[in-house]
């Protein structure tokens, strides 16, 4: 498994997204991963599985420290009694004694993000929060989050794949030393079909879905959580840690979408 290291911490750069994810096949996903060995599971208040998560996660057998688990504050629950009601919410839901990383899930208009910090600190320095980090944020809200907040940003959690650039986010996550999640990574399956990724894809015995997450992890500071819930597709996304694009294969996927490429930190020089 590799690893995205920001702020002196490591996280697994592969992570299991558990959106939509449910009942006994929410439980059934968690486990198989982290049997495979997933050790980074994504989760939210918002998805309504924390009790299915926290009971895979207890009957994995996996030991809680090597395990990364992130949730998320809805933004309905962003103002400061409302976070420490949510954050002691989820933690009796998982039935767990913290989290590794809280996100403010989405930015809002009504609180100022300032107070949402506040208290995010404080369920940090009582020890159910080990980090925190905000998702959907544009690089402004960004910038007011970073100068809000007493302790570090770990990441934004956005919307990243070939199809949907982030050139901007990224530019701003790498000059900060803040980790770029990359949820919907697959397009909700759209790169299946892609001639170009399949192509690439061939030369390694690879599916275009994989050459999609090993582009996604060979960019500096990008960590991606795929969502899966059949044992083939977790097998298959885990599977991608044995092969490495080459300078060309990496550019012609980031043409996919026309993005800007010349800004993107990657871990090859083009």
């Amino acid at each position: 498994m590799e690893h995205v290291t920001v702020k002196n911490v490591e996280i697994p750069a592969l992570g299991l997204g558990t959106y939509r994810l449910k009942g006994s096949t929410c439980v059934f996903a968690v486990k198989e991963a982290l049997g495979m060995g997933y050790r980074h599971i994504d989760t939210a208040e918002s998805y309504g599985n924390h009790r299915e998560v926290g009971r895979a996660i207890l009957e994995s057998g996996v030991d809680r420290e090597e395990i990364f688990l992130t949730t998320k504050v809805w933004k309905t629950n962003l103002a400061y009694e409302m976070v420490l009601e949510s954050g002691d919410k989820s933690l009796r839901e998982l039935g767990l004694d913290y989290v590794d990383l809280l996100l403010i899930h989405w930015p809002s208009s009504m609180v100022p993000v300032a107070e949402t910090l506040e208290a995010m600190n404080r369920l940090r320095e009582e020890g159910k929060v080990r980090h925190i980090g905000v998702s959907n944020f544009s690089v402004g809200q960004m910038k007011d989050a970073i100068k809000s907040s007493e302790i570090p940003i770990l990441t934004n959690q956005v919307k990243y794949n070939p199809y949907h650039p982030q050139d901007k986010i990224l530019e701003f996550c790498a000059e900060n030393d803040i980790m770029l999640t990359a949820y919907t990574p697959l397009a909700k399956g759209r790169v299946v079909d892609n001639e170009v990724l399949s192509r690439i894809g061939r030369r390694y015995g690879k599916t275009p879905a994989q050459v999609t997450l090993r582009w996604l992890l060979q960019q500096d500071g990008v960590s991606a959580i795929p969502k899966a819930s059949s044992k083939d597709h977790l097998r298959e996304n885990f599977d991608i840690f044995d092969f490495e694009l080459t300078d060309d294969e990496m550019r012609k996927v980031f043409e996919l979408r026309g993005g800007i490429i010349d800004r993107i930190v990657s871990k090859f020089s083009f």
